[in-house]
């Protein structure tokens, strides 16, 4: 090839040569530590985002971790609270049932101090008259005091006599003939029997026809 100055491409100190082999390898080295470096700090970074978010997690799950444990405390000083009330709840409801069961027939006892008064003046007055009129009398009447207390408190004598022979009610000692009643009739009352309210108290001991 010739310039217009007659010269050829060989001849011309000026044209450069073209690049050898050796500098494209040492330029693919170049942009390949190039690329590398880019992605070491892509990499960095992008672990630097994740060490944040991670420290973000762990600072909301310690507040968690807090919140939870003084909710756990204040369950647990409240369910102090409530066996405390309970213990003494039942020791006070022991109590009360104690005092109850020792003091039930206060009330009963209590009524029947005026019937203990009255026997007590019929007594006193027997001692000073040898008539026993007035002795009957007064005892008479305690009799009624007495059967008006306990009636109050429920107490009411079993039909016995003309009835017939019942074995939740009676107590049969004899057994007797008798024209007047059919059998298996109570025919005579040895002793009163009682109910308690619906309950029977005592039953009553009883002769029967046969």
């Amino acid at each position: 090839m010739r310039f217009r100055n007659g010269e050829t491409e060989e001849s011309n100190p000026r044209v450069q040569p073209e690049s050898t082999e050796a500098e494209n390898s040492e330029k693919n080295v170049q942009a390949e530590t190039a690329g590398e470096e880019i992605a070491e700090d892509l990499r960095q970074e992008q672990g630097g985002q994740e060490g944040e978010q991670a420290l973000e997690r762990t600072l909301t799950l310690e507040a968690e971790l807090k919140e939870a444990k003084a909710q756990a405390e204040d369950y647990y000083n409240r369910l102090q609270r409530l066996q405390a009330e309970f213990d003494n709840f039942r020791k006070r409801t022991l109590k009360e049932k104690e005092e109850l069961v020792k003091y039930a027939s206060e009330r009963v006892v209590a009524e029947l101090l005026p019937v203990i008064d009255n026997f007590e003046r019929a007594l006193e007055a027997a001692k000073n008259s040898q008539d026993i009129s007035p002795l009957a009398q007064g005892v008479e009447m305690i009799f009624r005091q007495l059967n008006n207390v306990l009636g109050k408190e429920g107490l009411a004598p079993i039909e016995a006599v003309g009835q017939a022979f019942d074995p939740n009610l009676h107590e049969a000692i004899m057994q007797v003939e008798s024209e007047e009643h059919p059998a298996n009739t109570v025919v005579e009352e040895v002793q009163k029997g009682y109910y308690l309210k619906d309950k029977v108290l005592r039953p009553s001991m009883v002769k029967v026809s046969g």
